[in-house]
C-alpha cells in the first residue's frame, strides 16, 4: 500500500487525501486540519524542515505539494533533494505563478497566444500605459495574492484605482510592487489542469469557476466560490487548438529552459467567441475549488497519475471524469474581512445528500463538538451524478442543509452549463 504525505491545509488538501484514501492509500497531510483526520494522518507540522523530516521518517512513497507558496518557496527542491518522489514543480518552474510579468515573457518567447500587456512599477508609469489602451485592462499584481490581486476594471477611472491600490496603498504587499497592465480577453473562461513529468501531458477534464462573490460575476474577485466539470464550450476541436499552440509549447519551453516542470500545471484560458483559446494566467498546482469536483469525479485512479509525473513515468492521457459540482459557503465579510467562530449545523444531513461530499476549508472544532468557521472560504460542498444539471441540483440540496451566521452562496454556479 503506497503510502502518501500531503502537504496543505485548505479544501483543495482535503479533496486530494480523501481521493486518495478512497484508492486505499494510506494517506498524511501536513499540516493538515481536525477535519481532515477521516481521511488522513493529521501531522501539525507547517515548517519546511520539519516536513521534510517528516516525510523521511514516515518513509513516504510520494510527497504531494498542494499550495502554491510552498512550491514557489522550493519545497519540492527540498524533498527531491532529501530522496522523495514528489508531486510539485520546481522553484523555477512555479515562477510561472510566482511572477505574472514572468509568464507574459516567457509566452511571448514562446509564441502562445495571450492578450497583450504592460507591466509597471510605480504610479506614473501605470498611468502612461493606461494611455495606450484602447479600451480599461485588467489590473494585476504581479505576485502571489490569494486569488484576490486581479481587478477587471470596467473603467479607466477603475483602473487607476487599482494601481493606485497596488502601488501606493500596497494593498497586497510585495506582491503588488509590480503591476501587469493586461488587455482585457472577451468570452468564457476554462480551467484546464494538465498533469506533467516535463515531457508528457495527461489532462483532466476542463472545469470553470466562478471568482466573483456575488450571483451574475457581481462584487470582488475571491479564491473561488464555486466550480464544475466538465466546460460545455471546451470542445474537442478547442481541445485541438489548446494542446497545439499553448499546452505542449508550455512543457516544451520549459524543458527548452532547462526547468523541466513535474507537477500539474493550470492553464488559465479564455476562449473567444471564434473558439480560440488565449492564455490568462498560468498557475503551478492544482486549483480550488476546482480540485474538489475534479476530485469526486475522477474516473481513473490519482495516485498513477501524480507517481508518473513524480518518476517520469507518465504517458500522454486524456483522463475523463464524471459531471461533478463544488459551491463554496464563505463566512460574513469575505473576501475583505472574514469573521470567525460561526456555529456551523447541518454538516450530517449535506453528507447524506446521494453523491455529495463536503470538504473543509476554513473550519475548526467547536467547544460543543462540533464545527465553526475559522476562514473566509469555509467549506466547499461537492456532489458528483450522471448528468451536471443533477450534480448542480444535489449540490444545492446539501448547501441548503447547512447554516451558520453570515453564510454566503452563489446561487449561480454552473448557470453556463445548464
Amino acid at each position: 500500500m503506497p503510502r502518501v504525505l500531503v502537504i496543505g491545509q485548505g479544501g483543495r488538501e482535503h479533496a486530494l487525501c480523501w481521493r486518495l484514501r478512497t484508492e486505499g492509500h494510506d494517506v498524511h497531510v501536513a499540516p493538515g486540519g481536525a477535519a481532515m483526520s477521516d481521511v488522513a494522518e493529521v501531522h501539525p507540522v507547517a515548517d519546511p524542515d520539519a516536513q521534510v523530516e517528516l516525510a523521511r521518517r514516515l518513509q513516504v512513497d510520494l510527497v504531494v505539494v498542494g499550495p502554491e507558496q510552498p512550491l514557489v518557496d522550493g519545497l519540492a527542491d527540498r524533498m527531491r533533494a532529501a530522496g522523495v518522489a514528489t508531486f510539485g514543480p520546481s522553484a523555477r518552474a512555479a515562477e510561472l505563478e510566482a511572477s505574472k510579468a514572468a509568464a507574459k515573457r516567457f509566452m511571448t518567447e514562446f509564441a502562445i497566444p495571450t492578450a497583450r500587456c504592460e507591466v509597471v512599477e510605480t504610479i506614473e508609469q501605470g498611468l502612461a500605459a493606461l494611455r495606450g489602451f484602447t479600451s480599461p485592462p485588467v489590473v494585476k499584481a504581479d505576485g502571489l495574492a490569494a486569488g484576490k490581486g486581479v481587478t477587471v476594471c470596467e473603467s479607466f477611472a477603475e483602473a487607476e484605482g487599482a494601481l493606485r491600490s497596488c502601488l501606493a496603498e500596497q494593498r497586497f504587499g510585495t506582491a503588488g510592487q509590480r503591476v501587469v497592465l493586461e488587455e482585457c480577453l472577451h468570452g468564457q473562461e476554462v480551467s484546464l489542469f494538465v498533469i506533467t513529468d516535463g515531457e508528457h501531458a495527461a489532462v483532466l477534464e476542463p472545469a470553470q469557476d466562478h471568482k466573483r462573490i456575488g450571483d451574475g460575476d457581481t462584487g470582488p474577485n475571491t479564491g473561488g466560490m464555486g466550480a464544475y466539470v466538465p466546460a460545455p464550450i471546451f470542445t474537442d476541436e478547442v481541445r485541438r487548438i489548446a494542446m497545439e499552440t499553448i499546452v505542449r509549447p508550455t512543457i516544451a519551453g520549459l524543458a527548452a529552459q532547462g526547468r523541466p516542470f513535474v507537477g500539474v500545471i493550470f492553464f488559465g484560458l479564455m476562449i473567444e467567441p471564434s473558439g480560440r483559446p488565449m492564455v490568462i494566467e498560468y498557475n503551478c498546482r492544482f486549483g480550488d475549488p476546482e480540485a474538489q469536483p475534479l476530485m469526486v469525479g475522477l474516473e481513473e485512479p490519482l495516485y498513477p497519475l501524480l507517481w508518473g509525473a513524480a518518476t517520469g513515468t507518465l504517458r500522454d492521457a486524456v483522463v475523463r471524469g464524471r459531471p461533478a459540482a463544488t459551491v463554496v459557503l464563505a463566512s460574513h465579510g469575505y473576501p475583505e474581512r472574514a469573521r470567525s467562530g460561526d456555529r456551523i449545523t447541518g454538516l450530517a444531513a449535506a453528507a447524506a445528500v446521494p453523491g455529495v461530499q463536503v470538504f473543509h476549508a476554513g473550519t475548526r472544532p467547536s467547544e460543543d463538538g462540533g464545527w465553526e468557521t475559522a476562514g473566509g472560504r469555509v467549506l466547499g460542498v461537492c456532489a458528483t451524478a450522471d448528468s451536471l444539471g443533477e450534480a448542480l441540483d444535489r449540490a444545492y440540496e446539501a448547501v441548503d442543509a447547512i447554516r451558520f451566521p453570515g453564510m454566503q452562496v452563489r446561487r449561480d454556479i454552473g448557470h453556463r452549463a445548464r
